[in-house]
């Protein structure tokens, strides 16, 4: 007869129990400086939560650390550059390789970036690494932004979080602008041209502010050495604060996750960051890094040699700006000319409203919306599990007209190539862009708002039916129809799971106060426009009926058709969905 495990309550005899593992050399090496440094920091005590912290996995999670590899691959490419590049507008004559431009007058700026490209050794392939490395991190920023938008990652408790990405995103254009202009060579001088327009249009201020800026009249002598101040220490030290905050609040308020079966409000199902996250996490800088090298070595970007240094009576035909910066020259090149002329002043709005209020307010709005949504909902419970933009319609189909009028937008910054390369009018894509950016973006919040609606019917079909098979069936009546088959409960779980909030009718007297009314009347109204739309997902009762219709419809089929093994699969979605319908 078998003895029963002998238990111990001690936990020093359990550890006296559970056999040693034996250290390789390499680690036996390496634990004599980790005891030493743990008994005097104590390291392990500190990153013992952190490092047993749970992290879902889903490939849209890489978007931000795409973003936060792009800015480390910066900072080592940005050192290697510093070292050669001398920010100083001091003229000079070329001596260089380059043989097109020996005997010019230039700039040291734009001597020493030449210099980088021919005469340093991996010089060319590190700033175009860097070039490219700047493009990567603000796309995936933009990217993973959107990622967060669509998903409702930024509602309770995150509201904070996402106003630091804004915040990040904002700085990284300004940060990419700044280094886009330090070469000095004629199509960087002509953003900075850009760029003198903008300040001068301030209001009242704008010469003043151009005197300042600049150290006297455009293009001055001080604005690329400036520039490089803030790019190398201002704005990446105001970056890596937000980058700090920006991941210690994702530890703090744990990771969002998408619905699923096991996961709710309250838990994250992933894996721990080490051993499992921390080796994915580390074979996707490398490969981050490897794709940037092959950027930098096999794919040319801004061959400053091409346009010469930068002359202020000299501007490049058909010159664009990095791509995140489309949208302001958009807005700018489409714009009416549109000026006052008061008191012996010019108040320019057609660069200050397209290029100074179009930043202003495309990240306003981007930092509000959070709180605006949750004064619509009046919501406060936190959301760690992420939406399916389809479940969020009226959410999703702002963000994709925010996306159209951007997309307008940036077709504007480059209307003359558009004109040129399709043989049209300028002034006929001009108008047209006028037009377009406020059409446009209506038009695509409808579309989406309805493909979103359509879903929904889908998953409804899905929920109640079964999943297609287009296995088609003919009754003994001579009807055709398509044979569904069950879907799984994780599925049917991921598809109910989500939250729905009610469109509220008109306030009436008495519901709230007399002088809260016209305020509480218009959230109602917000509230309508929101969700009352939406598809109601299906109650319990209507699971239930369409369970005991496919038992009806599975005997029919039976005694019709005897031994086909037909099956529209309805009695199997109800597990999957009841839990989930009872906690409306």
């Amino acid at each position: 007869m078998a003895k029963p495990a002998t238990t111990v309550d001690d936990q020093k005899a359990v550890e006296a129990h559970v056999p040693q593992k034996e250290l390789g050399p390499v680690f036996k090496a390496a634990s004599g400086p980790a005891r030493w440094a743990d008994e005097r920091l104590g390291i392990a005590t500190l990153s013992r939560p952190f490092i047993r912290k749970v992290f879902p996995d889903h490939w849209s999670f890489l978007l931000g650390e795409i973003a936060l590899y792009s800015f480390i691959i910066l900072l080592i490419t940005g050192t290697f550059l510093s070292f050669w590049y001398k920010p100083s507008m001091a003229e000079i004559e070329y001596e260089g390789t380059y043989q097109l431009l020996r005997g010019v007058s230039m700039s040291e700026s734009y001597a020493s970036t030449l210099a980088l490209s021919f005469d340093i050794r991996g010089g060319l392939l590190v700033r175009q690494m860097h070039h490219w490395a700047a493009a990567l991190f603000l796309a995936a920023m933009l990217a993973h932004s959107l990622r967060v938008f669509f998903t409702g990652a930024f509602r309770k408790p995150r509201e904070i979080n996402w106003v630091i990405g804004v915040a990040m995103l904002m700085m990284g254009l300004i940060e990419g602008f700044a280094g886009y202009s330090l070469p000095d060579d004629l199509l960087s001088g002509t953003g900075l041209r850009f760029v003198d327009g903008l300040v001068r249009s301030i209001p009242l201020i704008g010469t003043w502010a151009e005197f300042f800026v600049f150290g006297g009249e455009f293009p001055g002598s001080l604005i690329v050495s400036r520039l490089y101040i803030v790019h190398v220490l201002l704005l990446p030290a105001i970056i890596l604060g937000l980058i700090a905050a920006h991941l210690a609040l994702v530890v703090y308020h744990k990771h969002t996750q998408f619905p699923g079966p096991g996961r709710n409000e309250g838990n994250v199902v992933g894996y721990p960051v080490f051993p499992v996250y921390a080796a994915k996490a580390g074979g996707f800088f490398f490969i981050v890094f490897g794709l940037l090298t092959l950027m930098g070595g096999l794919m040319q970007i801004n061959p400053v040699w091409t346009y010469g240094p930068y002359n202020p009576a000299e501007v490049t035909a058909g010159s664009q700006p990095d791509w995140y910066m489309g949208f302001v020259e958009g807005g700018i090149r489409i714009m009416p000319n549109w000026e006052w002329h008061l008191g012996g002043t010019t108040w320019s709005w057609n660069v200050a409203i397209p290029g100074l209020g179009l930043m202003g307010l495309f990240f306003g709005l981007m930092a509000v919306y959070p709180f605006i949504e949750q004064w619509v909902t009046k919501d406060k419970s936190e959301h760690h599990i992420a939406d399916r933009p389809r479940n969020a319609p009226t959410r999703t189909a702002f963000g994709v007209a925010a996306m159209t009028c951007y997309g307008m937008l940036w077709i504007g910054g480059g209307n003359d190539l558009v004109a040129t390369q399709f043989r049209v009018s300028l002034n006929a894509v001009t108008y047209f862009l006028r037009v377009a950016v406020f059409v446009a973006p209506v038009l695509a919040f409808i579309i989406t708002k309805r493909i979103c609606i359509g879903l929904q019917r889908a998953d409804e079909e899905r929920l109640l039916h079964g999943a297609e098979t287009g296995v088609i069936e003919r009754d003994p009546s001579g009807s055709y129809s398509e044979r569904h088959a069950p879907i799984s409960v994780g599925e049917a779980y991921t598809l109910t799971q989500h939250k729905q909030l009610p469109a509220l009718l008109p306030a009436q007297d008495g519901d709230v106060k007399a002088k809260e009314m016209r305020i509480e009347q218009l959230r109602r109204r917000a509230t309508r426009f929101y969700f009352q739309d939406d598809l109601r997902k299906p109650t319990r009762a209507e699971l239930e009926e369409a369970q005991h219709h496919g038992h009806d419809d599975d005997h029919a089929l039976t005694a019709g058709h005897e031994g086909n093994g037909s099956s529209n699969g309805h009695h199997s979605i109800t597990a999957g969905t009841q839990q989930n319908v009872t906690h409306q």
